[in-house]
């Protein structure tokens, strides 16, 4: 089954700037974006590690896939 709708592609931002208006835009933008002073990260403790279970069939089907592509 297909989707019958068709989507107009959205327009194209102008790209055509320079590199004192991309550093204006960042500068604009900082404010917005604060990052905490410090972030130290906490140890995990083995017993919070566990193990990854996947499902029979994917399992098969990534043991199927090539490493790098065909």
């Amino acid at each position: 089954m297909t989707n019958a709708k068709v989507h107009a592609a959205p327009a194209v931002a102008d790209l055509e700037g320079d590199l004192a208006s991309l550093r204006g835009d960042c500068a604009r933008m900082a404010p917005h974006w604060s990052a905490p002073d410090r972030l130290t990260p906490r140890p995990v403790p083995p017993s919070h590690i566990h193990g990854v279970s996947v499902p029979a069939s994917s399992a098969r089907l990534l043991e199927a896939m090539s490493d790098y592509g065909d």
